[in-house]
């Protein structure tokens, strides 16, 4: 059963400073521990319900990881979750290193994306279209935040996550790689032609792209609304994780298409 420090200890990793100091993310719920454990993530601890173990004991200690049977009043001491779920998993925050060689692919920014819903929505999306690396502005949410890991459903696992001066990052890309930027006023989705490699920004839920990243965008996008009725033209623009999907998938399926 849980003892006092480790409900202590597992508590404040809700809180970003201590998840910093640790350098471990709570992950809640089946999906998301399994998805870590099949990982090259490092898992340092599971605490879950007897079921659950039993049908992954196997696989925790052939990792050689730590265990701890509770019941379903123990994890609700724990959960971040309205309802707990059966397992809750410890991991060790990763630290991927930005090489100029990721420039060779596309590249997700996030520009003060502030919502955790839909940070974990943009790392699930990137996931399923295949976009392997997401630089956040400073001025993110913590995508290790537990209410951003869980709405990934599993995609932290496969998405490697830099914070980096957006600036910075963006001016050190190799001449000729284009910045594509989700935009209001930019070029009809359907009628942009993307290349093989660029980095995409997608601005704040807000204020969308910040005014000093705003110059480096070489190609705007604007996604069309395609409404007949004025009635239904009125609405100032897309939720950011929305707008984020939408333009992935204008972008992977002609990738895909050039492979063809």
């Amino acid at each position: 059963m849980l003892s006092k420090n480790q409900i202590k200890y597992i508590n404040s990793l809700k809180i970003k400073k201590f998840r910093q100091e640790h350098g471990i993310f709570i992950a809640e719920g089946e999906k998301c521990a399994e998805e870590l454990l099949n990982s090259n993530i490092e898992v340092t601890a599971v605490y879950a319900l007897t079921d659950w173990l039993n049908e992954n004991l196997n696989l925790l200690e052939s990792k050689k990881i730590q265990y701890t049977e509770t019941d379903e009043a123990g994890l609700a001491k724990i959960s971040d979750l309205t309802t707990p779920n059966k397992v809750l998993a410890l991991a060790r925050i990763p630290k991927p290193e930005f090489t100029a060689k990721l420039y060779e692919k596309y590249i997700l920014a996030l520009d003060n994306i502030k919502d955790p819903g839909n940070m974990g929505t943009i790392i699930r999306t990137a996931d399923w279209f295949g976009i392997r690396q997401i630089v956040c502005s400073p001025g993110c949410v913590d995508a290790y935040n537990p209410k951003v890991v869980q709405s990934t459903m599993g995609s932290i696992a496969r998405v490697n996550i830099h914070y980096l001066e957006l600036i910075k990052f963006i001016k050190q890309k190799p001449e000729g790689t284009p910045v594509y930027g989700a935009l209001l006023h930019g070029e009809n989705l359907n009628e942009t032609v993307f290349g093989t490699k660029g980095i995409l920004i997608i601005g704040s839920e807000s204020h969308g792209i910040s005014h000093d990243v705003l110059p480096l965008v070489t190609d705007a996008v604007h996604i069309p609304s395609f409404s007949h009725n004025e009635a239904f033209t009125n609405a100032e623009s897309l939720n950011a994780s929305i707008a984020n999907a939408i333009i992935c998938y204008e972008l992977s399926k002609q990738l895909f298409e050039k492979k063809s």
